[in-house]
């Protein structure tokens, strides 16, 4: 259960210090406007991005069991946000964050970490795919400079911007199209520099200066904040926390299983081994604090945390480092920021959907394994888009862990050796 931090100081040196405080300040760079996407994608206000990144990235670095995992907000989280905004407000959602940082820590303290292994990797695959798919599909109102409310079902939104194709703003969708090909551009030619913010700050100034009409973050949210807020307890009577246990649940198992997905992911990148038990934690109370906060719930982001290794960090310091210039930009650069265009931050919601889904993997998840993983993968994906993501994960597990039994059934009865 002891933090990644403590071990990771045994011996720190002056050189770990920098190369710690420039992979911070590159993450930094690249969660910020990423942040601000989320949020807004979320149904949140766009500061709720950038409190969660301060605060609980903070936290997940500086108690997690993890040597270089980064946290805050992740697009895995947006269709349960924006479901818990859109029936109980966002007063509902922070209550129901709480109540998932309560549960993260039950699961750490009861070492649950470990059970990661039963969650059947197509179910895994299944609902990444499909939450990718509706971010996307969210975004294109941005992208296309329409102005009107979607419908929230996914067919619907799909027949509902069909019929506005009229519609369409050109310079939106230059803007937008502009900046995935400039992120594009920076990842191959110049991957290791924060290839998001730059290109989004690029398209953004050329909004500006040519005063195009495209719509920007200050136009629909005013200017941002320059600091944190007070912290406030939420809403926490029996009747709302009945009806907010089921939000609270998904909300504690996205966090827990992306989270060590990461840190997994972390462990093959760096050749260390993460504690899964200080990582739920960790989880928890940065999911306590950022609902404390008025924040959005947090986990590790698989993304943020491979460019924090490329950048070459060395502990956790990198992460803390992360949360600590992104305050400062709140500080410094709140009103430059209102002046972001939404179809800049639309295109790159769009693009980190496209990664998400890890579109390389596709032709694998059809063509190999069982045809049972297959159609669960499928499934999972398709009642994700859907119907729910309760649905779809509870029912994907469920058929999951009744696949592998079944398997273990058919298996040849083990006999003991002789001895």
């Amino acid at each position: 259960m002891t933090p990644a931090l403590a071990s990771s100081l045994r011996g720190y040196s002056a050189a770990d210090l920098r190369a710690d405080l420039w992979a911070g300040i590159t993450v930094a760079m690249v969660a910020l406007p990423l942040s601000l996407a989320i949020a807004i994608a979320s149904g949140a206000g766009p500061e709720t991005g950038l409190i969660t990144a301060v605060v609980a990235g903070f936290l997940i670095s500086a108690l997690g069991g993890s040597r270089v995992q980064v946290g805050g907000p992740t697009g895995a989280f947006i269709v349960v946000v924006a479901d818990v905004i859109a029936r109980h407000g966002f007063s509902g959602l922070v209550t129901a964050t709480f109540m998932a940082g309560l549960i993260l820590l039950v699961a750490g303290l009861l070492r649950a970490g470990k059970l990661i292994r039963f969650v059947p990797e197509p179910v895994i695959n299944g609902f990444t795919i499909g939450i990718a798919a509706i971010i996307a599909l969210s975004q294109l109102k941005d992208l296309l400079g329409l102005t009107g409310d979607l419908p929230a079902e996914a067919v619907e939104k799909i027949a509902a911007l069909w019929q506005a194709r009229g519609a369409v703003e050109p310079w939106a969708l230059a803007t937008g199209l502009a900046t995935m090909a400039l992120i594009t551009l920076f990842r191959r030619l110049a991957p290791a520099w924060p290839g998001l913010i730059v290109a989004v700050a690029l398209v953004s100034g050329a909004v500006a200066l040519f005063d195009l009409p495209v719509a920007t973050l200050g136009d629909r949210f005013g200017t941002l904040p320059r600091g944190l807020p007070m912290p406030a307890l939420p809403t926490l009577d029996p009747a709302t926390l009945r009806a907010l246990l089921p939000s609270a649940l998904i909300i504690a198992f996205l966090a827990g299983v992306e989270s060590l997905l990461s840190a997994m992911v972390a462990d093959r990148m760096t050749g260390d081994r993460h504690r899964s038990g200080a990582e739920l934690l960790a989880q928890g109370w940065a999911n306590l604090a950022s609902a404390l906060m008025g924040g959005l719930p947090a986990t590790g982001a698989i993304a943020r945390t491979a460019t924090n290794i490329r950048a070459g960090a060395r502990s956790p310091v990198a992460g803390m480092v992360h949360a600590v210039a992104i305050l400062g930009a709140m500080a410094v650069a709140a009103p430059l920021a209102s002046a972001l265009a939404m179809p800049a931050l639309a295109g790159l919601l769009i693009l980190t959907a496209w990664n998400m889904s890890e579109p390389q993997h596709w032709r694998a998840h059809a063509t190999t394994g069982p045809m049972a993983d297959r159609l669960l993968l499928a499934l999972t994906c398709v009642l994700t888009v859907l119907a729910d993501l309760t649905v779809a994960i509870g029912l994907g597990v469920a058929l999951g862990l009744a696949l592998r039994l079944q398997r273990r059934a058919s298996a040849p009865d083990w006999q003991p050796p002789d001895r």
